[in-house]
């Protein structure tokens, strides 16, 4: 942590909740290199060799521990990629805590592009959070595109939370999951652009496996310029359940549009699809300001308690 500055240091603490070091194992990178790394008896992180990235090892059995894998880019004009795969061991049950902070003070484009990859055997469970955060005066580009690919066997768990709700120039999330019997996937996106930001996001979900479920829940606000865009697509093909929904707040001359899509190649496929997209009640900004609240300080109100 000493080789962080103050800025690195706050932003470290906003995307993986660190403001000192961590209990269990983690891997820590900055600018495009390892800063600080520790493994221990259940779980193994080793570099790759033919790629920028690492290898998560966690044996069968492991319960109750964590792993922190945070980014942070702070090197004018970086365009940072890894590759880290998660080997997920049978019966399993580990939290995962991930995300990039991006601090520019240039006029010179930053990004971090994290191709996240997981395998989970049977039975294991995994709770994944990510969260991305851009700060900085610098008139350059923050770009954050992440792939997360999932791949889970009979009767696994995944509970996935992102959330992006500042700084982000542009960004492109594209997510790919295949589900085997008895799995079970629950994805929560938080996302809030302002200014001229453009933010996407892609989900594809196959639910291979008889009695599967996925639950894939967006929550966006845009506001003055910015332009989301949500697609999201549920493949049921066996005895399935799918659930897919996009909620947002538009605000200013902001732009959003919902893609939700289910396709059933299956009689005993259970699939539903929901998009809301409005602007804040007036009532509520009303309700607010009788309280003693601003009506700026009522429309940020309302935006946390939507965001929470």
């Amino acid at each position: 942590m000493e080789n962080l500055n103050k800025i690195e240091k706050d932003l470290l603490e906003q995307i993986a909740g660190l403001h000192e070091i961590p209990e269990g194992a983690y891997n820590i990178r900055k600018d495009g290199k390892l800063l600080s790394r520790r493994v221990n008896a259940n779980i193994d992180i080793v570099s790759k060799e033919d790629k920028p990235g690492i290898d998560i090892f966690i044996k069968p059995g492991t319960k109750n521990q964590s792993i922190h894998i945070p980014v942070i880019v702070a090197e004018a004009g970086l365009k940072d990629l890894v590759y880290n795969d998660f080997h997920i061991g049978k019966d399993c049950d580990v939290t995962i805590v991930a995300g990039c902070g991006i601090a520019c003070g240039s006029s010179e484009d930053e990004g971090h592009d994290g191709i996240h990859s997981f395998y989970l055997e049977e039975n294991a469970r995994v709770v994944y959070i990510e969260k991305h955060l851009a700060v900085g005066g610098g008139k350059g580009k923050r770009i954050l595109n992440p792939i997360t690919n999932i791949e889970m066997k009979k009767n696994s768990y995944m509970k996935m939370e992102t959330s992006q709700l500042g700084g982000v120039t542009s960004s492109v999330r594209d997510t790919n999951a295949v589900l085997g019997e008895g799995a079970k996937l629950e994805i929560n996106e938080k996302i809030m652009t302002a200014d001229d930001d453009y933010a996407e996001t892609n989900f594809n979900v196959d639910l291979n496996g008889k009695d599967c479920s996925t639950h894939v829940v967006s929550r966006a606000v845009a506001k003055n310029n910015s332009h989301q865009v949500f697609k999201s697509v549920v493949n049921g093909n066996n005895k399935c359940f799918g659930h897919t929904e996009c909620d947002a707040i538009i605000m200013d001359k902001a732009n959003i549009i919902a893609k939700p899509e289910i396709t059933a190649s299956s009689t005993d496929a259970s699939l539903i699809h929901e998009a809301a997209i409005g602007k804040i009640a007036g009532e509520q900004i009303v309700k607010l300001q009788t309280l003693g609240l601003t009506e700026a300080e009522a429309e940020q109100e309302i935006i946390s308690g939507f965001l929470k």
